[in-house]
């Protein structure tokens, strides 16, 4: 990894040799990488195999300026993370789906850094947290809405939660024992290719802005700023151009 050509692809405005490890500096890593790399699954729906090689993922997602999913993005993203002094690992996390469903347990891998305390940073996961977040139960809110991660009944596992008008809702659950990338090689691949997953259902790419977010859902557009949603449609001729219009995407190279 190069990683000066890494923070220059998420527009990070201090070079390598001037960062420190500290919260404010991780806050600033983790919107920064929001606001500049896609999440999406074109790969997946192009029967382009996503190898979990973090040189693979580093020339896709930062030399070729490409979208990813969880194991792309937060496998990336914790390698920079301890490049620049930070102590990173991953985790496994299972999504909640609403109701009483749940996504294949352990599929969802998110990143836990260690400073004065544990926060979890996740990059990886759509429209989710912008900052870091305790797992002491403090609130912490963005753009994007309001979060807490809260201890669960079994040992070693927590709840990142969101609130609701009313309510808080479940995230998703993950434990905190320490994941290699490779570890997740079993769930990438039915992620990837299982018809039970909704990420080889539909085209889906979205990347978060500064007051809100922009996704593309199979050919529907969703943009939101400062809670106001607008919605259109796109002929499937279009789709090239606004890929990379709006995410900066050339989905015709060569892979």
């Amino acid at each position: 990894m190069n990683v000066q050509t890494y923070l220059n692809r998420i527009q990070f405005p201090l070079l390598a040799a001037d960062i420190r490890p500290t919260l404010s500096c991780l806050a600033e890593l983790q919107k920064q990488h929001l606001l500049h790399v896609p999440f999406g699954n074109l790969d997946v729906l192009s029967s382009v195999p996503i190898v979990l090689s973090p040189e693979r993922l580093y020339e896709k997602i930062i030399l070729r300026h490409r979208e990813g999913f969880c194991y792309e993005l937060n496998g990336l993203f914790c390698w920079l993370l301890r490049e620049l002094g930070f102590s990173a690992h991953l985790v496994a996390a299972t999504v909640h789906a609403g109701d009483d469903e749940w996504s294949v347990d352990g599929s969802h891998a998110t990143i836990l850094v260690h400073l004065e305390q544990p926060y979890l940073v996740d990059v990886g996961f759509g429209d989710s947290a912008r900052v870091p977040l305790p797992l002491t139960g403090e609130e912490r809110e963005d753009v994007s809405g309001m979060y807490r991660i809260i201890p669960h009944e079994r040992p070693g596992m927590y709840d990142l939660q969101k609130r609701t008008e009313d309510e808080w809702i479940v995230k998703n659950r993950f434990s905190i024992t320490p994941k290699e990338l490779a570890e997740f090689h079993a769930v990438c691949e039915y992620t990837q290719t299982s018809p039970e997953s909704h990420f080889t259902v539909r085209r889906i790419v979205t990347q978060a802005m500064t007051d809100g977010r922009v996704t593309l859902s199979g050919n529907e557009v969703t943009v939101t700023k400062k809670g106001e949603k607008t919605k259109f449609t796109l002929e499937e001729a279009e789709i090239p151009t606004f890929l990379r219009n709006s995410f900066g995407i050339e989905c015709h190279e060569e892979r």
